[in-house]
Order: C-alpha cells, then sequence, then structure tokens
C-alpha cells in the first residue's frame, strides 16, 4: 500500500518560514519523481516544485528564489522549504510521487500566511 505522508504545515506570518516533508513508503522511493502541488480554495491545483529521481528541480516562477525542494532516499523523504512567505502563498500542500504511467498523491497539509 502506497502512502505519502505529509507534515509541517501550518499558520505562520508573512515573512515567516516553513519545512515541509513527505515520508513515502509503499514505493521505491528513490527512482520515482517527486512533487509539491499546491490548491487554494477556488483555484486550479498548481505545481509549486519539482525533483526528479536524479536530483533536477523545477519551480513556479512566483516560488523561485523563496522555496527549495529537496530529497532524502535513505528515508525515503522529500521536503520543501519554504521562506519569505506571502499571504498568496496560502492554500493546501500536497505530495505528489510519478514514475512512468503511476502517480500517487498525499492527503495534504495546510499552510496559511496571515499576521
Amino acid at each position: 500500500q502506497v502512502q505519502l505522508v505529509e507534515s509541517g504545515g501550518g499558520l505562520v506570518q508573512p515573512g515567516g518560514s516553513l519545512r515541509l516533508s513527505c515520508a513515502a513508503s509503499g514505493i521505491i522511493f528513490s527512482i520515482h519523481h517527486m512533487g509539491w502541488y499546491r490548491q487554494a480554495p477556488g483555484k486550479q491545483r498548481e505545481l509549486v516544485a519539482a525533483i526528479t529521481s536524479g536530483g533536477n528541480t523545477n519551480y513556479l516562477d512566483s516560488a523561485k528564489g523563496r522555496f527549495t525542494v529537496s530529497r532524502d532516499n535513505a528515508k525515503n523523504t522529500v521536503y520543501l522549504q519554504m521562506n519569505s512567505l506571502k499571504p498568496e502563498d496560502t492554500a493546501v500542500y500536497y505530495c505528489h510521487a510519478a514514475r512512468d504511467w503511476f502517480d500517487y498523491w498525499g492527503q495534504g497539509t495546510q499552510v496559511t500566511v496571515s499576521s
């Protein structure tokens, strides 16, 4: 059974930081491409950051320079370090794993940026 379990969300003031984690089980983590998506109320889900099995990364334009995605294959975990958070970053953040024609989603973690 595949599980992706996110943690690290919460309430943070503008300009603050959060680190999201996603622990994977039931998959060969090292060969999966991993991504962080987010969905704000009334908006479509969007890709925030991704890291391939080889370690290549890409980011949503608004996340470049503020967010960093990384992975620890020994711990089957992918991270999203978010700095200089803005109110518009408020959303549910989802972990995603993909390989070939299979993909999996976590349950999401809420990030709220507000003073």
